[in-house]
């Protein structure tokens, strides 16, 4: 009778232990998501940050070459579709068309440079120049956020792919977020002629 006490006394704190084990993986990975929902918030913030700049450099670039109307409506347009596309992380084709969509936007801002350099006065225009330091701060902060997002994202990854964690990830429905990568135009590196 007495090892037989002992043996359900061992079980029961067996249970207790294992128990607390799946409470506390699985409140670690509610923790860990809420981290990637946040980065992706702070990402969201800082590209619309860009996208908010961008109709004031427009503008002054209007000034002085209005002639140049195709590459403003591109940029105008560019900016439209990348302030449209709501990103699903857990989506691999929402990150993928949200990335398409900002690369769009980088491409068509790239063309309106190009643009800038035919008009030295623009160049020189105080405003212009503020609003272009402002713009190459907030491209770093985009950077920035970026690499925040993949490494809370990896973090969460890892912990819902590792065992015994798997095993609760999937009796939960913990799914794997995506990464932000560069688009392949981006590993070539540009030409400078002269």
């Amino acid at each position: 009778m007495k090892w037989a006490l002992v043996a359900l006394g061992v079980l029961v704190l067996i249970s207790v232990l294992f128990a607390g084990s799946l409470l506390s993986t699985y409140n670690g990975f509610v923790a860990k998501q809420e981290q990637v929902s946040s980065q992706v918030g702070q990402l969201q913030n800082v590209l619309q940050r860009r996208a908010d700049l961008i109709p004031n450099l427009v503008e002054v670039v209007k000034g002085y070459a209005s002639h140049e109307s195709e590459t403003l409506e591109a940029v105008v347009q560019a900016r439209a579709n990348a302030t449209r596309p709501q990103i699903n992380v857990k989506d691999a084709k929402s990150v993928n068309d949200f990335i398409a969509a900002q690369d769009q936007f980088s491409s068509a801002i790239a063309r309106l440079m190009v643009v800038v350099e035919n008009y030295p006065q623009l160049k020189a225009d105080t405003q212009f120049s503020r609003l272009m330091d402002e713009l190459a701060g907030t491209e770093n902060r985009i950077s920035v956020e970026r690499k925040r997002y993949n490494d809370v994202a990896r973090d969460y990854n890892t912990a819902i792919r590792r065992f015994p964690g798997a095993i609760v990830a999937n009796l939960t429905g913990f799914d794997a977020f995506a990464y932000f990568e560069a688009s392949p135009d981006s590993q070539t590196a540009p030409k400078v002629t002269f």
